[in-house]
């Protein structure tokens, strides 16, 4: 795993004294199930997803510089993805989703431009995602759960979708409005108050005197004819 070669390919084989075997083996690899009926010698995966694995990645795994997949997913790793990962050239599926890594993405990664399959889902980083090669085609579901990263495809970096509200204008607006409610209320009640004393007034006057209210005049000393 520490050297590549562009030789003609190499195959993993047994033989007895018979015969010749190669290896076979079957793989989850990008997340399809896949049987390789051979082995190549260069073909180097490094899955070590679904364990209980604590404290950070090292920087030594950038000296793997032949691996072609690496997969550290539901682990209980922390800390920051290693900027050395960017050495891994002929990585092309990077699974560390389900840790709790920190920190921002390395701008490094942009580099390896054989990725195909990336995935930091359900972490804790942060900060504006890589732009360039590869980056460029990874949907959002990549970067899910990771509240605090930004840039595409995700939210804009500084942007902020719920529009700002000024709750101090919004306070005058409701005084404001009871305000009115208030003096509406007042002024139709009075209004209505007029409306009925006129016709009641009428009424009693077009019967006959309302005698009780000539004696309270006449105490007052007004005088009716």
């Amino acid at each position: 795993m520490n050297g590549s070669s562009l030789d003609s390919p190499q195959y993993m084989t047994s033989s007895t004294d018979i015969q010749q075997y190669s290896y076979s083996i079957t793989l989850t690899f990008k997340g399809n199930v896949q049987k390789y009926e051979k082995i190549i010698t260069t073909m180097a995966t490094f899955d070590m997803s679904k364990n209980r694995f604590e404290g950070e990645i090292p920087d030594s795994i950038g000296h793997l510089v032949s691996l072609r997949g690496l997969n550290l997913s539901n682990n209980r790793l922390t800390g920051h993805i290693p900027p050395s990962i960017g050495m891994l050239s002929l990585l092309d599926c990077l699974d560390l989703s389900s840790n709790m890594l920190t920190g921002r993405i390395p701008q490094e990664l942009v580099s390896v431009t054989f990725l195909e399959v990336f995935n930091v889902s359900e972490n804790q980083l942060e900060g504006p995602i890589p732009q360039g090669n590869n980056f460029n085609t990874f949907s959002s579901d990549s970067y899910k759960g990771n509240l605090a990263l930004c840039g595409d495809p995700l939210p804009e970096c500084g942007g902020n979708s719920t529009p700002f509200v000024n709750n101090n204008e919004d306070d005058d607006s409701e005084d404001h409005g009871s305000t009115l409610k208030e003096w509406e209320t007042i002024v139709m009640g009075f209004c209505s108050g007029i409306v009925v004393g006129m016709a009641w007034g009428y009424y009693m006057f077009s019967v006959g005197k309302p005698f009780w209210f000539i004696n309270l005049a006449d105490k007052n000393g007004v005088g009716f004819a």
